[in-house]
């Protein structure tokens, strides 16, 4: 009898030991595929875009295989923790509401919220010329979150699934303004054809409380190791240049903030 309980608990000690000591060769990478230019989805069906180069970069620091996992906005955190992937590099920001449910690596970079209407539309920005406007957001972010917070009692709210599907109403004139990231919008509309007559109003967003020190990987929170192993890889990609080798793709202007 004692023979056979010694040789349970080792079986036990063993199995506790594979499932703690995982090696990150494989890191399965969440991505939305739909905001641009952190990441879109080409004709061909290729990923691509900022977020898309970090992660393949941050996974070759690591030594891991990178397997991208497309996924929409709204099922990102409940697919994390559902386990159907490792990590969200997805231009997740870093909150205190969502470091409730998971955790973040570092930042890998900060941009600015903005507001964008029609030219013309505000001879001064202020919180009353908004008053009864319609504005656009996509939803379950953090600009979302602003938005309600400081605006909702003044503004007519629509949430969308994409930033995508907002554009669709700002060129149908069913918007009034459009609350985004600042790149994003820029990328997405303003820099095309059809967002000549668009521009941005009103001060950059930056306010911690919503948005947070800036936008970071999210993983479930036992997966210290693998936190450990990508903030070593954000350290080293910013060293060793080919973060800016990457935003310079991108950008002409320093991502990462201050």
């Amino acid at each position: 009898m004692k023979k056979l309980f010694t040789l349970f608990t080792i079986a036990l000690i063993l199995a506790a030991g594979s499932v703690q000591a995982k090696d990150w060769k494989k890191v399965r990478v969440a991505i939305e595929g739909a905001y641009p230019p952190f990441s879109q989805i080409t004709p061909e069906g290729k990923l691509i875009g900022f977020d898309v180069d970090i992660a393949m970069a941050l996974c070759k620091a690591m030594g891991a295989e990178p397997v991208l996992v497309t996924q929409d906005w709204d099922g990102m955190i409940p697919g994390l923790l559902a386990k159907k992937y490792d990590t969200i590099i997805a231009s997740m920001s870093i909150t205190e509401e969502r470091l409730q449910k998971v955790d973040f690596s570092k930042k890998y970079y900060q941009t600015p919220a903005r507001f964008m209407a029609k030219k013309g539309l505000f001879t001064a920005f202020s919180k009353d010329a908004l008053k009864g406007k319609t504005v656009g957001v996509q939803r379950e972010t953090v600009h979302d979150k602003y938005l309600t917070d400081v605006y909702g009692k003044d503004v007519v709210i629509k949430r969308y699934g994409s930033l995508d599907e907002a554009y669709l109403d700002v060129d149908a004139g069913r918007l009034d303004i459009l609350m985004a990231d600042s790149v994003a919008l820029m990328d997405g509309f303003l820099s095309k054809e059809k967002g000549k007559s668009y521009e941005f109003v009103g001060p950059d967003m930056v306010d911690p409380k919503w948005f947070g020190p800036g936008i970071g990987a999210a993983l479930r929170k036992e997966d210290t190791d693998l936190k450990a192993k990508l903030n070593a890889a954000i350290d080293k990609i910013r060293a060793d240049g080919t973060y800016d080798k990457i935003q310079k793709k991108y950008f002409n202007f320093d991502v990462y903030g201050q």
